[in-house]
Order: structure tokens, then sequence, then C-alpha cells
């Protein structure tokens, strides 16, 4: 039998005989354009856990919700303004999504260490920075609270700074080497703990309370806000160390405002931020360092720095200038 090709066998086919798969995506061409989400709901995110956002929303519900997967790259953190789609309930089992963040009025970042060149960011839209440092036990850590200041003043944050367990020792020491700084200070007592002037201060605002673990950080936020209770930790006696009692940043009405309760860290990489960040905090620095050399560090050391020149003149504060430069300095030291 042969299998050779021949005209006008029965092999011959025409154009009917074609069949043509239909396409299964359809004749119409994709589309670049996508959803307009600008009239979504609108709520704020108030807790980050495990890829699921808490979202406070504007009509007091409280929503579990999933990040969109084309802003995951982006990313989204506690405080940030977020509009919803989907299923937009508090009804428990139920999972909106997150498909707008709002543009941030500003955001606290952190990084490991100097050397790691990406940048974590911890809140958006935030307007203070409380620091809170233990007067004793564990010792406080004048460098680190350099470095909270770098991030506040970089960040546009308005920096507090709350001395906790004055009771068992006199912080005034301490205090001096911040005389220089745009800086409002509280005295905190567990035996005594009046904290009327720090609620007047934390009214209105959102604040981020900082500050590496053992300083009794959480033990004041939950005088702050009585409703709220985040276990407390121990210091260990050997050590001088505490014990991590968060691991997420919450945020938390209380005091008239917010305050966003951030894990404890007992280092605060500052990559990526330079003296001209810095000088954000110091505008009375700032404006004489427009005169400066292209590139000037600002320290001591460099050459020809105009802030010299006004400190000889007598139109800037000495005390003021030294601050400004240790923060500098703090940029590439290491704890």
């Amino acid at each position: 039998m042969s299998w050779l090709y021949e005209p006008n066998n029965s092999f011959d086919l025409d154009e009917d005989d074609v069949r043509i798969r239909p396409n299964p995506k359809g004749s119409k061409p994709r589309t670049k354009r996508r959803p307009n989400f600008d009239d979504a709901p609108l709520g704020m995110v108030t807790e980050v856990h495990l890829a699921r956002y808490q979202v406070l929303m504007e009509n007091g519900q409280t929503v579990t919700a999933t990040l969109a997967k084309e802003l995951r790259r982006q990313g989204c953190v506690t405080c940030d303004q977020v509009r919803l789609d989907g299923v937009v309930t508090a009804e428990k089992g139920t999972l909106a999504r997150i498909v707008k963040i709002e543009p941030r009025s500003s955001e606290l970042t952190r990084s490991s260490d100097e050397s790691d060149s990406a940048d974590q960011t911890i809140v958006a839209n935030a307007d203070q920075l409380v620091i809170v440092m233990a007067a004793a036990n564990p010792e406080p850590r004048p460098r680190l609270v350099d470095r909270y200041l770098v991030a506040a003043f970089n960040a546009g944050l308005k920096p507090i700074l709350v001395m906790t367990k004055c009771d068992l020792a006199d912080p005034g020491d301490f205090l001096k080497a911040f005389e220089g700084f745009d800086l409002r200070i509280f005295k905190h007592s567990s035996e005594n703990p009046k904290l009327e002037q720090l609620i007047t201060w934390l009214e209105g605002h959102k604040s981020v309370f900082v500050g590496h673990s053992g300083v009794g950080k959480t033990s004041l936020i939950n005088l702050l806000a009585p409703n709220y209770e985040r276990a407390t930790g121990s210091v260990n006696e050997v050590t001088g160390k505490g014990k991590h009692t968060s691991s997420s940043a919450k945020a938390i009405p209380a005091a008239g405002g917010w305050i966003i309760d951030t894990p404890g860290v007992r280092t605060f990489g500052l990559a990526g931020i330079n003296s001209q960040g810095i000088l954000k905090g110091f505008a009375d620095l700032a404006e004489g360092a427009k005169s400066c050399p292209r590139d000037c560090s600002h320290l001591e050391s460099a050459p020809d720095c105009e802030l010299d020149a006004q400190l000889q003149r007598g139109e800037l504060s000495a005390q003021r200038l030294d601050s400004f430069r240790r923060l500098v300095g703090a940029i590439s030291s290491v704890d």
C-alpha cells in the first residue's frame, strides 16, 4: 500500500475542510486601563501582622484586609491611609483588599545597621517621635538617643525625650548632653506617675514611641492607654538587657491622639541619611549651610565650612552647632 501524495486522490483538502481553533482569550485586545479607586472606602492601618492588615474605617469599624498584589513592592505600614475593595465589613471570616495607599506626610525609617542599604519603613504619617530612655537599669545610651534624633529630624518629626525610672537615678548629667537640641524632655517616676504634661504634648498628634527593650516603654503606654494592655518585660540583672515584648507597630487611640507602640530595638541604623537630612531639624543652621562648598560635610574638620565663619561672627549658637555636628558624626558611628 502506497502513501505517496497524488494530487487527485482522497487526501486532497481545501480551505473549507480546515478547522481553526477559536482564541480562548477572545478577540478583544488587552487594555492597560485599571480601575479607579479614588472613591473607595478609606481607613487607617492600625496594625500589620503576618501579611494581614487591621484597618480602622471612617465608620469606626475595624476591617481585616490583605494587600493587593500590585502594591506589595511598595509596601504598607502602620498609620498608612488606605482605600479598600471587596467585603469591607467587620464580620468574622471576611477579608477586604487594600487597593490604594494614599500619599504619606512622613515616613519613619531605619536599617538594621550602616552596612544595610535597605531602609525599613516603620510608621507612616506620624508627626512626633517619643524617645523613651531609662535613667537606670538599663543605663541610658546617649548615642542611641542621637540616632533617634537623626531619624526624627530627617523625617520631619518633633522629638520628645521621656526619661523613665527617675526614682532609681537622677538623669540630670545625662540630659546635659542634649541642652542644645530643640527637644522636649519629660521625667517619669513609677512611684509618682504624673503624666498631665506629657498627655498635653500628645494630644492631637500621632506619636511614635521608640526605645530599646527594658526601658519601660510598654509600661508607660499602658498608663497612657488604660484600655490597651501589652505584656511588659523584665530586665536581666546580669546583662542589663530587657526582653522584647512587642513584635509589630500598633496604633492605639490614647491621650487625645494616637500612640504608636513599636518593637524594642537595641540598634537603629541610619543608612541613607546624610547631613542634609539632619539639617531639617536645625532651621537656624540650614540657611547658613547653603553657602558652604558643594558636598561639605559640615564637620569641624571640613574646609571652608560657612558654619564656622558664622560661629566666629557670633551669628549662631556654639551649643547648637556642636549638637548638629554630634548627630552628623553619629551617622557613621557604630553602637
